[in-house]
């Protein structure tokens, strides 16, 4: 039990190391400790798993421990995504979910996502219950089978993906955009969203990437940022496509390119959905951001008189607000972000398809819907390094930052300095920002600033005061 470590939304490991049958029915039988303390009338919960290697095979056993358990588990019975799961939570009125996944690690990995009650992430005093209940574990677990259990309804197998499906259908102008006749990339990433997209609008409409079944991804990280996503640039190119959209292994997770095969960032699309529930949907509420996330959310915030909150870095500080308040857009830099009238959780396709019925609403390219955001709330650009160091020079830089602070950044003067969740430096017209790995000897450096060029100086200064004191 000692190699078995709680992250955020739960437990990820190597598969065939960390990630065992023998650990999956340990995190389980917590997980179901858990859940008979805090539910004791009839839990039950919602459980999917993603295109990962025996991803299937793993949820059957997840699903048989806690059957035999005495909760109650609806398994779907295909892959599906993430959001699908935290959606039929809430819907079903169920205890938790549950998501064999490692989202977008790479494909040697599996996890074990636990979604609460209110359909999004299991809040950090969920995951720690969770972990304190695996202390408690006592020998002597009776496994039942699995077809016994499911034979006696203690196991339900249904369609998830069809049921998430047209919820999109719902909730999404679908008609609008076919009839705009528009064609779109989708890369799936070989993940849970495959078909998803290419269902909805219809294949003359969709030229879709890795959408087939394929655990060993090509060995690539099954994250939508810009570096893994060359291929569906280069497609949106040639094709002349009006916009490319990619999620990560369990779909919660989006990554854009507009049509001239320029990457879209989080920054942006978080602008773009506050612009486009504020003036088209006429929906109001507050936008909550992550620290590393843009000002230029601030400014449309100003403008638009709603009020803002910046908290720490993760998406499990943003559902708990989604749920708590009265939220219009609450994201983060990585690509998680939810909005007002979905559910309070990430749900990458859900975004993507949003923005791209802003394309179709407004009649604009997407190219063009930036430049109007920069037009409209000044020009805001990011940059970002992983800094790879020691761990030792790691703890010094940030024991300087610390105590010591920065007085000037690039030759330009500190006028300010936050600490919500590591080092963020304000100077003029921008911001350079520190922040440590939790796990690795890495130091992650933010920047915005009103030029691309601004951004990447600013970052510039930051690796050379890490590496050069």
């Amino acid at each position: 039990m000692s190699t078995i470590k709680f992250g955020t939304d739960g437990w990820r490991a190597v598969i065939a190391e960390g990630y065992t049958f023998d650990n999956v029915e340990l995190v389980a039988r917590a997980t179901g400790q858990w859940l008979l303390r805090e539910y004791v009338d009839n839990p039950s919960v919602v459980m999917g798993f993603d295109t990962r290697f025996e991803g299937e095979t793993f949820a059957v056993r997840a699903a048989s421990v806690l059957a035999s358990m005495g909760v109650r588990v609806r398994l779907a019975d295909s892959f599906a995504t993430t959001p699908a799961v935290s959606w039929a939570t809430l819907e079903g009125g169920h205890s938790a979910g549950i998501v064999i996944t490692a989202s977008h690690n790479p494909p040697k990995y599996n996890g074990f996502k636990i979604k609460a009650h209110f359909g999004g992430p299991a809040t950090p005093k969920m995951i720690a219950d969770v972990e304190a209940e695996l202390g408690k574990l006592k020998k002597g677990f009776e496994l039942r089978p699995y077809d016994e259990l499911l034979a006696e309804g203690l196991i339900e197998r249904f369609d998830l993906r069809n049921a998430y499906v047209q919820l999109l259908r719902e909730r999404i102008d679908v008609e609008t955009i076919k009839e705009a006749d528009i064609r779109l990339g989708y890369d799936a990433m070989f993940g849970a969203g495959q078909g998803i997209v290419t269902e909805l609008l219809g294949v003359s409409h969709v030229v879709e990437l890795h959408g087939e079944f394929n655990p060993g991804m090509q060995g690539q990280a099954p994250e939508p940022i810009a570096r893994n996503l060359g291929e569906l640039s280069e497609v949106v190119l040639d094709e002349n496509l009006a916009a490319g959209l990619a999620t990560d292994g369990d779909a919660d997770r989006i990554g854009m390119f507009d049509e001239l095969g320029a990457f879209v960032d989080s920054h942006k699309i978080l602008a773009l959905l506050v612009r486009f529930l504020y003036e088209e949907k006429d929906l109001r509420g507050s936008v909550v951001k992550t620290f590393s996330t843009t000002d230029m959310l601030d400014r449309m915030a100003e403008v638009y008189n709603l009020e803002i909150e910046t908290t720490p870095i993760g998406f499990k500080y943003i559902g708990p607000r989604m749920v708590e308040s009265d939220v219009l857009v609450g994201g983060e830099e990585s690509g998680g972000m939810a909005v007002k009238g979905h559910i309070p959780e990430r749900d990458g396709l859900y975004i993507g398809l949003t923005i791209v019925e802003m394309m179709v609403k407004r009649d604009r390219t997407l190219s063009g819907l930036v430049r109007e955001l920069m037009d409209d709330f000044g020009p805001h650009y990011q940059s970002r390094s992983d800094l790879h160091t020691t761990e030792e020079r790691k703890q010094a830089v940030l024991a300087q930052l610390k105590s010591e602070g920065l007085d000037t950044v690039g030759g330009r003067a500190v006028s300010a300095t936050e600490t919500l969740d590591g080092f963020k430096f304000r100077v003029d017209g921008g911001w350079l920002m520190f922040r440590p790995s939790g796990t690795e000897p890495v130091l992650r450096i933010y920047s915005e600033a009103g030029s691309m060029e601004e951004a990447d100086a600013l970052v510039q200064a930051g690796i050379d005061f890490v590496e050069n004191g």
